[in-house]
This record gives C-alpha cells, structure tokens and sequence, in this order.
C-alpha cells in the first residue's frame, strides 16, 4: 500500500479548501488537496451564482409589471421563453465554475490533486480511495473544508425527482407549472419569487413565524406583507408531504396545495458521512462535528482545523474564504493563532433586498440599546424607482452612541447593508456616521433618515452642527 507524507492534507476543494491551499502554498509548505464528488465552489456550481442568475432574469422580466405607470406601450405582449432562460442561467453557472476550475486545479498534478474520498484513520492519517487504489497519507495538519449538501428528510427522499433542491433546481431543461416552496430562509425565498416571476405558481410553507432568518420583529412584519402579495405565505405550522398521484400534496396546519414538484429548502448538513471523524479521538456533537475554535478554526489541540460550511457556522462565501485562511495560515505554521472575525453580514437578493448587519435585534439588552428606524414609503429615490416599500431598522449602544448592527428589507438594500458593515467594522458611532457625506437623491439617503431618528436616542451627541466637524485651530 502506498503511504505518502505532506506537510498539510487539505480535504475539499470549495471555497474554504482552495482558500487553505493558497495559505499553505505562501507558506512554502508540501501540501496534497483532496476532493471527492464534483470540483468546483458550492457557490459557483449550485449556489449564489446561478441563483443570482435566476434572479436577475426573473427581476427583469418582473418589471415589465411596472412599465405602463411610466406609459411604455407595449408591455403587456411581453413573454419568457423558460428553456431559453434556464439555458442562459446553467451557460453562466458553467462559466463560474470553469473560472474556479482554471485558476485553481485545472494544471495541478494528479499528486497534488487527487478527486477521491478521504477518511480519517488517526487525527493525522489519511486513507485515499479504497481497495488497490488505496493510498494513505500522513500529514502534519489537515484541514477539513468538505462543505455541505441540502438537507433532505429520509421520508421526502422517495419522492425522487419530485423533489427539488438547490443541487437539482438549476439542472432543469425546463419549470413544473406548480412548485411549493418548504423553508422560507435566504434560499426558499430568493428562488420562490424567482419561480413566481417566472410564472411557476408558487406556494410558500414554513413552521417558523418569521422569514429570511429575521430577528427584528419589525422587520419581519414588513417583509411578510411585502413578500405575500406576490404569492401565498404558510407560517408557523409543521409540514407533510404525501403522493397525490403524478403530483405532490403538502399540507402545513388548514393549509394544502397539490403540487407537481415541491423545493426542499430547509437548510443544509455538512459533508462528513465516511470522512472517520469519530477517530479523531475527540467528542463529536449531535451533527457528528467535533468543537473548535472559531477563531482558529482548530479542532481541539489537535494539529487539525475545519472550515467553511462544514462546521456550519457562518455558512456564506466570504466567511468560508476567510475561515479556509485562517485554518491553512495555522495548519501550514503548526500554530493556534486567534484571529478576530470580521463583523456579520448577510444578505438576501429577493426583491426588496433583506439583509441583516452586526449585532442581531435579539440578543441585544433592550435597556441599553437605541433602534433607529425609516419606512422606505417616502423615500425619494425609492419613489422614483417605483421600489418604495419596506424598512430599515438600526441599533445603538445608548450609551456609547456606538452602532453595533442593523437589520432591513428595501432597495438596494445589499449596498447599504455593506455601508452599515463598514461602519461597525471601524467602530464609528452614529454622530460619526451622521458627519459622512449623503448626496441626494440616492438610497442612503433613508441611511441618513433612519440614523437621525437613532441620534435622538443615544447619549453622545456631536459638538456643533451634527453634520459637520469643527476645524481644528
């Protein structure tokens, strides 16, 4: 049997994978990157790139609804050939994965890249592949970085290709002329008005009360009104699924719908079956992962480190690069150092935008927190662009005046939410904030309008005018 020693075993070759390597590799450290099933990111293969496709076709398709308020004539005779559309978002995801590919593994050697399963044997000891072509691998540090598929209830997986989710939606030729959306979070919502816009009659069911993972109960209330009017919302009651003949039935409290395939959007579960974890030595929680440091993204004080949406944490392609750096940084140095977060920012591209920034509305003291708010209705450029609805919601340390997060739907709510990140990240307060120019007429402008109803309510005020600073003598 062939053993092999590395300095750093990487397993998985997504975001967090390719993110370790390129640290190993600036290390100057020998290194073996193993992937088993399909290369390529989550993102750009099933994930916030051809969603984001989907989107954007369905968005532009959607606003033919508004044209007659502006009297362009015509409108009404518009149609979507969905083939042709579906063809359009698998030609891009193909391209974004491709762009993946080839400034990553497309050129490395077969010993630097092996497409094979790996388990563990020891903390440090790899098996590779199975039977003759088995090799084992002994390594230094091994970073885990194997990611995560749609969650499937066993009980829903008989449905066959009924069923839907993330990993075959965007294979489809052609759309079901009925789907029922279960899980109502980023993905369930961004790809069921999506469907809905495309003329697929969408259903959407969800045992929670809230949707989009909102926190701020505000929030939440506007986002279900606004989301609601384009197609039905079934809230706070679990959901069953049986055969209805060649279509599916779905049933969630008074609630039932006959459908011809259902989107199972539910969450998703990291990729460890067969990965050995439990000879690691350590104890596992009821997912089958071990804890770590999320700030070292080590398991333990072994010499082995897990990243990306394999630890289930921060499941988002910004947050797997940075864990998947820091997990190789460590791994290719043999350390454990800490490295501070960045602040969290997520975002959800249905339209309006709902995105939360910081610090969540609950787990904040009310006591010492201020909550600035802007309905988007009277906003000017909203107005204007025929998208005024929805709210932005930002909280303050009363004390310090110091912004500590935010939560929203509205317009181009993807561009402020970076602004409130950047802001927080820096530490600014709300008088700070206040001093920053805001030209007009743009969306910041309900930025601006919301943090003027939060300066009232926080203890630190500017001197002078609170949009300008004194210059110094």
């Amino acid at each position: 049997m062939q053993e092999r020693t590395v300095d750093v075993a990487i397993i998985g070759s997504g975001t967090a994978g390719l993110n370790a390597m390129a640290q190993v590799r600036r290390a100057g450290r020998t290194f073996v990157l193993i992937n088993g099933g399909e290369p390529g990111t989550t993102c750009a293969r099933v994930g916030c790139m051809p969603s984001k496709a989907m989107i954007q076709v369905a968005e532009d398709y959607h606003r033919r609804t508004h044209l007659g308020k502006y009297g362009i004539d015509g409108h009404e005779a518009m149609t979507l050939d969905i083939p042709e559309a579906m063809e359009h978002v698998q030609d891009l995801r193909d391209t974004f994965v491709d762009r993946v590919l080839g400034s990553s593994t497309d050129d490395m050697p077969e010993d630097l890249f092996i497409q094979d399963y790996a388990r563990f044997l020891e903390p440090t000891l790899l098996a590779v592949g199975s039977g003759d072509d088995e090799q084992r691998i002994r390594a230094g540090a091994v970073v885990i970085a194997t990611g995560s598929t749609p969650l499937v209830p066993a009980a829903w997986q008989a449905f066959g290709e009924k069923l839907l989710t993330t990993d075959s939606l965007f294979e489809l030729e052609d759309l079901p002329a009925s789907v029922a959306v279960v899980g109502l979070g980023t993905i369930g919502l961004e790809l069921g008005q999506s469907l809905h816009r495309f003329g697929v009659e969408v259903t959407g069911f969800d045992q929670q009360e809230r949707i989009g993972g909102l926190r701020d109960p505000e929030v939440n209330r506007a986002a279900i009104d606004i989301i609601a009017k384009e197609f039905p919302l079934h809230l706070g009651a679990a959901v069953e699924i049986t055969v209805d003949g060649d279509r599916l039935r779905v049933r969630a409290g008074e609630h039932r719908v006959s459908v011809e395939r259902v989107l199972c959007s539910i969450g998703r579960v990291p990729n460890i079956a067969g990965l050995g974890l439990e000879n690691l030595g350590v104890p596992l929680d009821a997912r089958g992962l071990p804890a770590f440091d999320p700030n070292s993204m080590q398991v333990g004080s072994l010499p082995v480190f897990i990243a990306g949406d394999v630890n289930g944490q921060r499941q988002i392609l910004h947050e797997a690069g940075d864990e998947g750096k820091i997990a190789g940084w460590n791994a290719a140095r043999g350390e454990r150092r800490a490295f501070r977060r960045k602040t969290p920012l997520a975002i959800n591209f249905c339209d309006p935008n709902i995105c939360a920034v910081g610090a969540r509305f609950d787990t904040l003291a009310p006591d010492t927190t201020a909550v600035g708010e802007i309905k988007f209705a009277p906003v000017g450029r909203a107005l204007i662009m025929g998208k005024n609805k929805g709210v932005l919601r930002l909280y303050a340390d009363k004390a310090s005046g110091r912004l500590l997060g935010a939560e929203m739907i509205g317009p181009k709510g993807e561009h402020l939410a970076h602004l409130v990140c950047w802001c927080i990240e820096q530490g600014l307060t709300v008088g700070d904030m206040l001093r920053l120019p805001y030209y007009h007429p743009v969306i910041e402008e309900a930025l601006q309008a919301a943090l003027y109803d939060l300066y009232r309510k926080v203890d630190v005020k500017n001197e002078g005018l609170t949009e300008l600073a004194t210059l110094e003598k």
